[in-house]
């Protein structure tokens, strides 16, 4: 609770002069509401003696609607304060979650679900609002009322009487304590609940098409009515809860209002006190409700925020496994890589079967560099290294321009590095704001250039609203290829002096896939390119081809080089040779063919 504390705290300090401001007109408020029943009293008492005549009557009802006015305006200017500035510390501290998001490795989201980082975006910065706002408003009024309030029943009334009416309103206190704790635990288990739901429904419409496909309709129906229902539960575990004390809270302040009637009216009969008192006090007995029920809800909010703000603090104490340890001094990359001896395993992976082992190279600025194997022997595994998203425990088995990765900050390795990754992903935007996302600036000019560069300007503008076409979630509502074609002309707009191409080719056919290679020859002269293939057409005309078999490598050496050598490069080529053949005879035989359909 010390470091929740602590991480409120700072935001509050961040705005004190806010909560300084609205905790005074707050007790400015309370003080005025203290004295309203004096007033009552006195009105009482005057009426019942005789002593008032009608512009003392108005005098007092003068003051009282002063009172008023005072309260309403103190009322609108401790809102202002207080829940303003529970909204700014929600505002501030939703932005440094999501800045810190961005900031944590890859590993870290492997072991996290989407639907779970949603619910701290939602239910649990709502419960730190609440606990930021209504909850300070909460403890600092009620204490302030309660003492108040206490200080006037003794002083004007009667101490006895105040004794016998508070002592019922005591056990509250006890029964606070044990709430908390009760309320913390099944509000905890609640918000988990709701990641679960919110994560099973964010999966179950990401993948739609493949529940559809499959016809799983009914199983995925199910699985949200199962976290459906626990969540439910856990929902109900908390209204029960609150179901249970709120009556029992009525039931004391019941039993102290009758306490009051009792003996504060056998005092008025006998003269001890007061007809004016005995009003005022009943007054104050009833301006007392309000702060013992305040202590409960107090506790509740802030059993509830204390536990959101624990899963928040959660993630912003996560440490990001790739740091910052850059040199200053290097500003921009030309594009040379070296390999040495690159070994590389993933965290919890056997020892004894790296991702890669043994892998070293060398590539010059402005040279091609092919990667080709079956699926599973690590091409992506080396992007992902390149880009840093993951470290070796050599840093010097990464080399560019001379300098280990690490060396490079990281600013200037992923500028100066354009990457199309496997599973491309396009954002629900235009296209053209696609295209231009990893720039700052773009022309119309430069964007077009681009996607002609990709071989997908044609497509583009076959569409109705052309490059101000909106894509669905993640690119839905176009095909593969054409996602892939749009990735690879974003990369392009970047210009950067290394491109990385991680099977991006893979959903084109092989005359777009001619045309999109001849232009990036063209294109990138000088500048450094990282093919990851499957199909040999694509990387047969690199400087340097790089063949890996279960993370080794399996031979080295230029197109005709390797077909010389006749291993396992000129077997894939014979194969898919093979493969291009029986798909044109296939093609060409049919109905008309000779062959049957």
């Amino acid at each position: 609770m010390r470091k929740e504390l602590k991480l409120a705290g700072r935001y509050v300090r961040k705005y004190w002069w806010r909560y300084v401001l609205g905790l005074i007109a707050l007790f400015a408020v309370d003080q005025i509401n203290a004295n309203v029943p004096l007033l009552s009293g006195e009105l009482t008492d005057g009426l019942a003696a005789g002593r008032l005549d009608m512009s003392g009557v108005w005098n007092i009802v003068l003051r009282l609607l002063g009172m008023g006015s005072l309260i309403m305006l103190g009322r609108f200017g401790w809102r202002v304060c207080l829940f303003g500035a529970a909204r700014l510390v929600e505002r501030d501290l939703r932005g440094e979650l999501f800045a810190h998001l961005e900031t944590l490795s890859m590993s870290w989201y492997n072991e996290h679900k989407t639907g779970d980082l949603m619910a701290h975006f939602t239910n649990d910065l709502g419960a730190v609002r609440g606990l930021m706002g209504m909850t300070v408003i909460s403890t600092f009024d009620a204490t302030v009322m309660l003492v108040l309030v206490l200080i006037s029943m003794i002083r004007f009334v009667s101490f006895r009487l105040t004794m016998i009416a508070v002592i019922p309103l005591i056990l509250i206190i006890f029964g606070d304590i044990w709430f908390g704790k009760a309320m913390h635990r099944r509000f905890l288990a609640r918000q988990e609940a709701f990641s679960a739901l919110t994560d099973q429904t964010q999966e179950a419409i990401s993948g739609i098409r493949v529940i559809k496909a499959f016809v799983q309709e009914r199983k995925e129906l199910a699985a949200f009515a199962r976290a459906n229902a626990n969540s439910r539960e856990k929902n109900l575990a908390v209204v029960r809860l609150m179901a249970l004390v709120l009556p029992l809270l009525d039931l004391v302040i019941g039993i102290s209002l009758l306490l009051t009637l009792v003996f504060g009216g056998r005092m008025a009969i006998y003269g001890e006190i007061t007809i004016g008192q005995f009003v005022a006090f009943n007054s104050y007995v009833t301006m007392l409700v309000w702060p013992m029920i305040a202590v409960g809800e107090s506790v509740s909010n802030l059993s509830q925020g204390l536990a959101s703000l624990r899963r928040i603090r959660t993630i912003l104490d996560e440490k990001p496994e790739i740091r910052e340890e850059g040199d200053p001094s290097i500003t921009s990359l030309r594009g040379e890589i070296e390999l040495r001896d690159l070994t590389f395993r993933y965290p919890g992976s056997a020892e004894d079967h790296p991702a890669l082992q043994g892998i070293s190279l060398r590539v010059r600025p402005g040279e091609t560099l092919a990667v080709i194997g079956r699926t599973g022997c690590g091409k992506t595994t080396l992007v992902n290294l390149l880009e840093r998203l993951w470290d070796t425990e050599d840093p010097d088995m990464i080399r560019m321009d001379g300098h280990p990765l690490r060396e490079i900050p990281l600013h200037v390795l992923h500028r100066d590095l354009a990457c199309v990754p496997q599973d491309s992903f396009l954002f629900s935007d235009t296209i053209e704001n696609n295209i231009a996302f990893g720039v700052q600036q773009a022309s119309r000019e430069e964007i077009m250039a681009a996607a002609e560069a990709a071989d997908v300007h044609d497509n583009i503008m076959e569409f109705p609203n052309q490059y101000q076409t909106l894509l669905g979630e993640r690119g839905v509502t176009i095909s593969g290829g054409q996602k892939q074609r749009i990735s690879i002309a974003r990369a392009l707009m970047k210009d950067a002096p290394v491109l990385i191409l991680d099977d991006s080719l893979s959903a084109v056919d092989t005359d777009t896939e001619e045309r999109i290679l001849s232009r990036l020859q063209e294109l990138r002269r000088n500048r450094t390119t990282l093919i990851i293939a499957h199909r040999i057409s694509t990387i047969q005309h690199a400087d340097h081809i790089l063949v890996l078999e279960d993370g080794r490598t399996a031979e080295y050496g230029t197109h005709e080089e390797l077909m010389k050598a006749g291993g396992l490069y000129r077997s894939i080529y014979d194969k898919q040779q093979l493969e291009a053949q029986l798909a044109k005879e296939q093609g060409e035989s049919g109905p008309e063919g000779g062959e049957p359909a």
